[in-house]
């Protein structure tokens, strides 16, 4: 068998290994995640890679770093980043949400060990402020890719998804299949968000996930964002708040949000 998948999937070969060792920063994970889930030939690929590794662990051969490396390591890391001191003084202001991703994508070439290294001394000494209701909705919209936790029901029919949410929540989301607008119903599962349940219904727009966030709100206004690089739009109908986040462009995501106001309204 060859050691990279089959010709059409040469820009996932070379990232399959950062994926098993968990080098790839999160949005690159959640893309690939997202086309191993529709390419047999990749999904293949990884498994062998990973069944290598275990036969090379079981074995006992597995190459241990001898500890002077390892200080090695953690001296020129630790050098490393009192020379970016000056630079990470200037995002202490930024949501932790936004800290963390900026620091995934400057760290994800260096070696697992060193990460972990780096991350345990940028967050332990970091203060710990309270996530916003953004940086919640994003967290659980990637978490649900990388965890292969994207629904708890998973089926297309919107009058089997309505009543699963039956006592697992206290109220009911409307429910409705857009495929016939492009964006066809996925599932649904439970989330926690902004301190409660809530509900998650989830679309796709051609390969593309948006997560649909809902709960009672008695008011709150319309409004369009853009968030660590991904979409999210929010209104209000009906005494729910609706969040819809997904790396679709900002005119998919209006679009939706029109098809699923439309639909819930039975127009």
């Amino acid at each position: 068998m060859s050691d990279t998948p089959k010709q059409g999937c040469d820009q996932w070969g070379p990232v399959l290994h950062a994926f098993i060792d968990g080098e790839l920063d999160l949005v690159r994970a959640a893309e690939l995640e997202a086309h191993l889930a529709g390419c047999p030939d990749c999904r293949a690929e990884m498994e062998r890679v990973r069944g290598v590794r275990q036969r090379i662990g079981r074995d006992g051969v597995r190459f241990k770093m001898p500890e002077e490396v390892r200080a090695q390591v953690l001296t020129a890391l630790s050098r490393e980043q009192a020379a970016g001191l000056q630079a990470q003084r200037r995002v202490e202001t930024a949501s932790p949400w936004s800290r963390f991703f900026r620091f995934v994508r400057d760290w994800s070439f260096v070696p697992s060990l060193a990460a972990l290294a780096a991350s345990a001394m940028l967050f332990v000494n970091a203060p710990a402020p309270e996530l916003g209701i953004q940086d919640q909705l994003l967290a659980s919209h990637v978490q649900s890719m990388l965890a292969d936790h994207l629904v708890d029901v998973q089926t297309s029919n919107q009058h089997t998804v309505k009543p699963w949410f039956n006592g697992r929540i206290d109220f009911s989301p409307p429910v409705n299949d857009l495929a016939k607008d492009g964006f066809p119903l996925v599932g649904g599962r439970v989330d926690y968000i902004g301190g409660r349940v809530v509900a998650a219904l989830v679309y796709r727009r051609n390969g593309h996930v948006i997560n649909l966030f809902v709960w009672p709100q008695t008011a709150g206004r319309q409004t369009d964002s853009e968030h660590d690089g991904y979409n999210m739009a929010k209104w209000s109908a009906n005494g729910l708040v609706f969040w819809a986040v997904s790396d679709v462009s900002a005119g998919d995501l209006a679009a939706f949000r029109s098809s699923f106001m439309r639909a819930a309204a039975g127009m």
